[in-house]
């Protein structure tokens, strides 16, 4: 028997997963499969890759040595796959994103980058989805946000870059409310409100918002669960409602939005892409691509522009 790529990655997944079980879940097969297959290896190789120890089972040093091999091979077919790719025009690059106020304009931006090739794009109101679907092929690069501490976990043959790593969020509110004259909130003053819960459930979104508000003193009573912007707005203008907002959101007649005091909710936003079919020039053309369209929102809020000027460190590295 002769090594082929999928003996390569078989061992590179069961390094990864930890475990014969973890790896197999991951390729689709059977253990038992797994393990004949890694038996079958094992004897092209030479010896044992891979040992029991306290934390599953762990590589030998010759599987060491075999995994840093198959790595770099996988990486360069990898790459090779990439660059032919991005080198054809008939195929379209597949887009999928939830940050709905970065992609209205990161589409434009995106079609002036590459150049006239045509771009699929895909809204999903759930991270987990999004990420499933750039792990199956279904899409090329992938939008998406994390909220808080929470990280989303990414599939194998699955680059990332993040984008802003941190926005503090703020509340957007009916502008005939008592506290829309102030110029930021304390958490605490909102506890009688009725919310607009966040469409995206599984970003660490709600598990933040009932966090910060539990510090605060209160439960959140989450009434709303709308996904059209247009009928969440209204819903927010007539003083029904209030929700949490990225700072970056748009202008909206009849609603204001105000920053929380002590940022006690904050969001990352991430880019990523299957390497197998993103170059990474074309990586980086689209990470420049959505910098841009989110630097073009920073002044949609007064008060985000000051927060933004304050903190360098969060800007999109450009150079």
């Amino acid at each position: 028997m002769q090594l082929e790529l999928r003996h390569l990655q078989a061992v590179c997944e069961i390094a990864e997963a930890g475990s014969l079980g973890g790896a197999a879940r991951r390729l689709g097969i059977s253990q038992p499969a797994l393990s004949a297959q890694l038996r079958r290896i094992e004897r092209v190789t030479g010896g044992e890759l891979f040992v029991r120890g306290r934390h599953g089972v762990e590589p030998t040093p010759l599987g060491q040595f075999v995994l840093a091999k198959a790595r770099r091979v996988l990486h360069e077919m990898d790459a090779l796959g990439a660059d032919t790719r991005a080198m054809s025009t008939d195929d379209p690059l597949r887009l999928g994103c939830i940050m709905l106020v970065l992609l209205d304009g990161l589409l434009a931006r995106t079609d002036l980058a590459l150049s006239g090739r045509e771009i699929t794009v895909d809204l999903e109101d759930s991270v987990t989805a999004l990420v499933r679907m750039l792990g199956a092929g279904r899409y090329d690069v992938i939008v998406y946000g994390e909220v808080n501490d929470h990280v989303v976990p990414l599939p194998g043959g699955v680059l990332a870059r993040t984008l802003v790593p941190r926005e503090p969020f703020c509340i957007r509110m009916s502008a005939r409310h008592p506290l829309a004259r102030h110029d930021d909130l304390e958490l605490a003053d909102l506890a009688d409100e009725q919310w607009m819960t966040l469409v995206e459930d599984d970003d660490g979104g709600p598990e933040a918002l009932i966090e910060a508000c539990a510090k605060a003193g209160f439960v959140p009573s989450l009434r709303y669960r709308i996904i059209d912007r247009k009928m969440r707005h209204d819903l927010i203008a007539a003083g029904r409602a209030i929700a949490l907002s990225q700072p970056t959101a748009p202008v909206v007649d009849g609603t204001v939005m105000r920053p929380l005091v002590g940022t006690p909710i904050t969001g990352r936003i991430r880019l990523a892409w299957n390497r197998s079919s993103v170059s990474a020039l074309q990586a980086d053309v689209l990470y420049r691509a959505a910098a841009g369209s989110y630097l073009a929102n920073i002044d949609n809020h007064p008060f985000h522009r000051a927060w933004w000027d304050a903190h360098p460190e969060v800007h999109p590295a450009l150079d």
